[in-house]
């Protein structure tokens, strides 16, 4: 593996925050750790299911109904193919399964978002640019 490809994946463990990244091919096996001097952050328990609707829990906004497109890997999201195009979707748009609905970049790869089922799109969850992890919801379908 040659010294730029272990640079980017520093650079992509930095951004992204990840603490361990292993990787391996055919013929190569890599394995990063990061270490932090500061103590780690403490982990908070999920809070018990209950028949409460989330806005009526310590006065937070109910979660949306509707379904999501989440993130299948650890990279930025671009909302359009270049910064003068427009963007692949917008709120309101009638998008099908198959349809691109961004690009994740990852290792200088471009990786195209697809719509998982057809539906509207009611809300865009991530920003042009920002970094997403893997599972985190990129865009909201109306219920």
């Amino acid at each position: 593996m040659d010294i730029e490809k272990i640079r980017t994946l520093i650079a992509l463990m930095e951004e992204s925050e990840l603490v361990n990244l292993e990787i391996s091919s055919d013929d190569e096996h890599i394995s990063l750790t990061r270490h932090y001097d500061a103590p780690a952050p403490t982990m908070m328990a999920a809070p018990a299911a209950s028949s409460a609707p989330a806005a009526a829990v310590e006065g937070k906004p109910a979660e949306k109904a509707g379904s999501v497109e989440s993130s299948p890997m650890v990279g930025v999201f671009y909302s359009a193919p270049s910064p003068n195009d427009p963007p692949f979707v917008k709120v309101g748009q009638k998008v099908q399964a198959g349809d691109t609905l961004g690009i994740i970049e990852a290792m200088k790869i471009m990786n195209p978002l697809e719509a998982t089922q057809s539906g509207i799109v009611d809300e865009i969850l991530v920003d042009n640019s920002e970094v997403v992890q893997f599972g985190q919801p990129v865009i909201r379908y109306k219920a």
